[in-house]
């Protein structure tokens, strides 16, 4: 805890890094994406129940797929008793085939990025920013994210699945981020959409933007320094400025200059 405190403490530091995080931030994956695909995983082994929108978004306080399913079993149950000792391998076979569907809707671009997502990357790489995403999503999926769906943008590290072994609001992630990275807590800025993975950024001592998404546009992300329903394209969707970014000019399109410009105070004019 200690050492999550004086990161928080350490004086304003030149921006480096971006950093992202996956499901709701790149891709509004949850709604029709990974909960479509648990479903196919349920009726393939043979379950009648189904986990509908409202199901799925209560479920989604639970951080990880494979905990979510865990969650689930041990509170509502499976509609049919499930043997502990054969617990673990079920979750573990419907998990990989819930990511089989999953990392087909994103090769087959049924999951479009969302608005504002490369453009920004696309500035980080232009820029030499250290860029990165940090999820708890398989690590099959983020290579399908990072190399084939925003194929063409430069990352420097993608940390995903089980690489630790708390999952956010823990801020192990982003901690193995910064030691990744040999960066300092204040120099990087994260993006991303739940309470969840704003805590565990901010715990870590890190900048932090919420991007809402259907399912958290409710939360409180009131720990984020800045709040928008999307990052925005000049030519697209237009985000709204939900809260924080006192003083930018904002017309519904967040540019790396603008998070500089809000997370680096000293160089406002």
């Amino acid at each position: 805890m200690q050492k999550r405190v004086e990161r928080k403490e350490e004086a304003m530091a030149e921006i480096k890094a971006l950093i992202f995080d996956q499901d709701g931030v790149i891709i509004d994956t949850e709604k029709d994406g990974h909960r479509v695909a648990f479903n196919k995983a349920f009726e393939k082994s043979g379950f009648d129940f189904r986990w509908d929108v409202e199901t799925y978004g209560r479920l989604l306080k639970v951080s990880g797929g494979k905990e979510r399913m865990r969650h689930y079993l041990h509170t509502e149950g499976f509609g049919v008793p499930v043997p502990p000792d054969e617990e673990d391998d079920l979750i573990k076979r419907m998990h990989a085939y819930k990511t089989d569907v999953v990392i087909d809707l994103l090769e087959t671009g049924k999951l479009p990025v969302r608005a504002g997502v490369r453009r920004l990357m696309r500035q980080a790489n232009k820029r030499g920013l250290t860029l990165g995403i940090c999820t708890t999503s398989n690590q099959r999926a983020a290579r399908a994210v990072s190399q084939n769906v925003l194929e063409g943008i430069t990352f420097d590290f993608v940390l995903a699945g089980d690489v630790v072994s708390n999952k956010k609001p823990d801020p192990e992630i982003y901690e193995l981020a910064l030691e990744t990275t040999d960066l300092q807590p204040q120099e990087c800025i994260v993006i991303e959409d739940s309470r969840n993975g704003v805590l565990a950024a901010t715990a870590a001592g890190m900048n932090v933007v919420a991007t809402t998404s259907v399912y958290t546009q409710n939360e409180d992300l009131s720990e984020a320094q800045l709040v928008v329903t999307t990052l925005g394209d000049h030519h697209g969707e237009k985000g709204q400025l939900l809260h924080g970014g006192e003083g930018l000019d904002y017309d519904g399109v967040l540019t790396l200059d603008q998070l500089i410009e809000n997370f680096e105070p000293r160089r406002r004019h």
